[in-house]
């Protein structure tokens, strides 16, 4: 009988994100499934209600050796000031603090995994004159459509 041991070593990223997002601003223009991605979160029904109706604006800000990913409301602003490919805690717009891994996937993709609880994945593709956010949970997937307006 043979044995065998696997060693893998985590490597962080050497993508950099393109300055396709710099200087830009990118407001909510549509949502398909956000309530329902809300619902498999197990967020209550005034805050799912609440939720779906701010209309976010996103930019995205590089920082020395960190980004800074700002979301504006008129209820709640929240910033997530991460180093790509490290751990850190988030406290969602929800109130859940959780373990958070970002990392850049390609020139214009931002990936976040939430670790804690269900796991999330929010996938961030920025565009030229347009931001597409995925949100899963479980089997369930939600997209928000923005548009940029600087």
């Amino acid at each position: 009988m043979k044995h065998f041991c696997l060693i893998i070593k985590h490597h962080k990223s050497k993508i950099k994100m393109s300055a396709i997002w710099k200087n830009k601003k990118y407001k909510l223009e549509k949502s398909e499934n956000f309530e329902e991605f809300l619902l498999a979160l197990g967020v209550n029904y005034f805050l799912r209600k609440l939720g779906m109706s701010v209309v976010p604006v996103i930019e995205m800000i590089e920082d020395g050796e960190f980004y800074v990913l700002k979301q504006t409301t008129t209820i709640r602003n929240v910033e997530l000031r991460f180093k790509p490919d490290e751990e850190f805690i988030e406290e969602t717009p929800d109130g859940r603090k959780t373990r958070t891994v970002i990392t850049f996937e390609s020139e214009n993709k931002l990936v976040q995994r939430q670790l804690d609880g269900k796991p999330v994945t929010i996938v961030r593709e920025f565009y030229e004159d347009e931001l597409v956010m995925t949100l899963t949970i479980d089997d369930v997937k939600c997209k928000r459509y923005y548009r940029r307006i600087t």
